[in-house]
């Protein structure tokens, strides 16, 4: 099957939505920087409340002005911007993270190449990438992960028994510290470093991932998003459910986290250009 670049275009370019890396609030030159660039532009900005108390500007709540804008802008590094998409996905607006330190696996512009981005913005030379989004369910609440969704044990001093389904088959029982699963763009997280594969991020696919199990024959699994997995806690401890690294959910013994494929995807508004492999190259320094 021959890869095309997606197609599909912002309808409109007028106004933008910003939100900064929380808790450096010298970041504010940087971003009367950014501002200065859109409204250049004659972009409107709209800045986040949280960020905008952070430096003494003025804010709008982030759902009114999900509601409101064209895009969205986060300012910082990857965990801003898995941030940012989380808490806009229902509002289906297209991302864009501009890295404030070194190259990020998600946030491919840097500040001084802000003002070329925005020239190719206009002659709608860019790239909008659709990500795999994964649904959790739990307790009577549903979650959603950008990046990945872990089941760790709730106790420092034991492991974690987890019995897995497919589609309502049995399939695995996990002992050790837990299990992961990843989106395929959060391939380059947590589970790289546990040894799980890198998977191009615009497939569609789970990555289920041990965290040092017990027995050496537990290994990463590749999955097609089609199935729904459920991991039920056989442990007397329980568990804790951490989504993306940033909201944690404890589950008792004998409950369940059912995992599908989320019905919409991530939006990812990048250079036209960008080339994952050549980010892997840089990021993990292969050929070195």
């Amino acid at each position: 099957m021959k890869r095309t670049i997606s197609k599909e275009r912002l309808a409109s370019k007028s106004k933008v939505g910003i939100v900064l890396r929380p808790s450096t609030p010298e970041i504010k030159n940087s971003y009367l920087k950014i501002k200065e660039c859109f409204e250049k532009h004659n972009i409107k900005v709209y800045l986040e409340r949280n960020s905008a108390n952070m430096i003494n500007e003025d804010g709008i709540e982030l759902d009114t002005i999900c509601e409101n804008v064209d895009f969205l802008v986060s300012v910082g590094g990857d965990g801003t911007l898995i941030s940012v998409v989380r808490r806009s996905f229902s509002y289906n607006k297209p991302v864009l993270g501009i890295n404030l330190g070194t190259l990020g696996f998600l946030t491919d512009i840097r500040l001084n190449e802000l003002e070329t981005f925005l020239d190719n913005l206009d002659k709608d030379n860019y790239r909008i990438d659709s990500r795999m989004m994964i649904k959790g369910s739990a307790n009577l609440r549903t979650f959603f992960a950008f990046n990945d969704i872990v089941i760790s044990r709730n106790s420092l001093s034991s492991m974690i028994r987890i019995d897995a389904k497919l589609d309502g088959r049995p399939f695995n029982s996990y002992y050790g510290d837990g299990v992961i699963i990843s989106s395929p763009t959060g391939s380059t997280a947590y589970n790289l470093s546990l040894g799980g594969p890198l998977v191009y991020p615009l497939t569609d696919a789970f990555i289920v991932t041990p965290v040092a199990p017990h027995s050496l024959t537990q290994r990463p699994l590749v999955l097609p998003a089609d199935f729904e997995i459920e991991f039920t806690i056989s442990d007397n401890q329980g568990a804790v459910v951490i989504v993306d690294g940033q909201d944690i959910y404890e589950i008792e013994q004998n409950q369940s986290i059912k995992i599908q494929i989320a019905s919409k995807k991530a939006k990812l508004l990048h250079r036209r250009e960008r080339n994952y492999f050549e980010v892997l190259n840089e990021k993990l320094q292969w050929g070195n």
